[in-house]
């Protein structure tokens, strides 16, 4: 039996077909990482940061809110309307058992991982235009786990903790260190080689 993902404290665990499509939009997902670094924002700020109108942002920021994503902030109406993450970051299953959810989660995953390459490869391009101290920050690494699927999603919950070791200065700007600023960082994990090669441990012996 596969054991059930550990969700991180605030993620929100997202299953449900029509949510998971709602998220397959690049500016949607430009907007859920704007709100992440920037935090609330009105749909006329976000639209200057992403580079889209403050009409496009109005849109996908209420499609956002009917799913759940988003909510109001508070402050003025229409467009002076600031919004807000309603969960910080959001994390799919494709292995739940549900065959639409699992071809939704897997073409959100497909369209997240592009914007997660396509911004390395500009961010390496560019690294020259930044300060100094921060023009080493950022590297690709590969390796190889030989494991047992228990030891794999034991690594994976580790991974997943070290990831959230700073969260809270996601939440608190006050939290922040002189001279921090925002660092993306990505993992992925996959089966390396064919069908053929992997036993099923619950059948064995």
């Amino acid at each position: 039996m596969p054991r059930e993902k550990k969700t991180p404290p605030d993620l929100r665990r997202v299953t449900d077909p029509q949510a998971l499509r709602a998220l397959s939009h690049p500016v949607r997902l430009a907007l859920l990482e704007v709100l992440t670094v920037e935090g609330p924002l009105t749909a006329t700020r976000a639209g200057e940061l992403i580079d889209e109108s403050p009409t496009t942002c109005s849109f996908h920021l209420r499609q956002l809110a009917k799913y759940g994503f988003v909510v109001e902030a508070g402050g003025g109406p229409g467009r002076t309307r600031p919004w807000k993450l309603a969960h910080l970051g959001w994390t799919t299953d494709s292995s739940a058992g549900d065959a639409a959810a699992g071809v939704a989660s897997d073409a959100l995953g497909q369209l997240t991982l592009q914007r997660y390459v396509d911004r390395h490869d500009q961010r390496t391009r560019t690294r020259d235009a930044y300060p100094v101290p921060w023009r080493g920050i950022g590297e690709q690494s590969q390796t190889v786990w030989w494991v047992t699927p228990s030891e794999a999603a034991d690594l994976q919950d580790e991974l997943r903790d070290l990831f959230f070791r700073f969260r809270e200065r996601l939440l608190d700007p006050s939290t922040r260190p002189a001279g921090s600023g925002p660092v993306e960082v990505v993992a992925f994990t996959h089966l390396f080689g064919g069908p053929d090669g992997y036993a099923d441990p619950d059948a064995a012996g």
